[in-house]
C-alpha cells in the first residue's frame, strides 16, 4: 500500500497525525504531492516508517533547504515532477497547478496512476482509464478537513481518510 498526502502547509499537528496514520497502516511508501511549505516540517516526517517521496508545490519556499532537510531524514525530492515505479506501478507525482497538464499526463497512457494535490479537493477522477488521485489537504486550512489517502497497489482501490 502507498500513502498519499498533499498540501500539509506547515501544519505540524496534522503532519504528525498523518505520519501516525501511515505508520499504523504500515504503508511501504508515502508520496507527498507538494506544498510542504517550510523546511522545518521535515521534523514532523522524521518518525515516518516508510520511504517518502515528494514534489514541490506552488507555496513551497526555499526549495534548496526543503530538499536538504528532507533528504537528511531519508526522503527523496523529485523536483516539480516525480516519475516513479513502485512495485511495477508507474506513477506520475505532481502538485497539479496546471489542470491541462494533469489531464495530458493522465491521457498520455504512460502512467498507471497520477497523483496530484493543489486543489485541496479529495477524490479520484478517472481520465481515459487512468486514475487521478487527490488526497485533499493534510493541513485542513481551506476545507476544515485534514485528509490523506491510501492506494492499494493490488487493485488500485483508494481510501480517503479524514484524520
Amino acid at each position: 500500500m502507498i500513502g498519499i498526502i498533499s498540501d500539509s502547509h506547515d501544519n505540524l499537528n496534522a503532519i504528525r497525525k498523518a505520519v501516525e496514520f501511515f505508520n499504523k497502516r504500515e504503508v511501504k511508501t508515502v508520496l507527498h504531492a507538494g506544498d510542504l511549505v517550510s523546511p522545518f516540517t521535515a521534523r514532523a516526517f522524521k518518525e515516518l516508517n516508510s520511504k517518502l517521496y515528494f514534489v514541490f508545490g506552488n507555496n513551497d519556499g526555499d526549495k534548496l533547504m526543503l530538499t536538504k532537510h528532507f533528504e537528511e531524514i531519508g526522503a527523496t525530492a523529485c523536483g516539480d515532477f516525480g516519475d516513479l515505479t513502485i512495485d511495477s506501478l508507474h506513477i506520475a507525482l505532481l502538485h497539479g497547478t496546471n489542470e491541462a497538464l494533469v489531464k495530458a499526463i493522465a491521457k498520455s497512457g504512460d502512467f498507471d496512476v497520477v497523483i496530484r494535490g493543489h486543489s485541496h479537493d479529495p477524490g479520484v477522477k478517472n481520465i481515459e482509464g487512468t486514475p487521478v488521485i487527490n488526497p485533499g489537504e493534510c493541513s485542513g486550512v481551506l476545507t476544515g478537513k485534514s485528509t490523506v489517502a491510501i492506494l492499494d497497489i493490488s487493485n488500485l482501490n483508494v481510501e480517503i481518510t479524514e484524520l
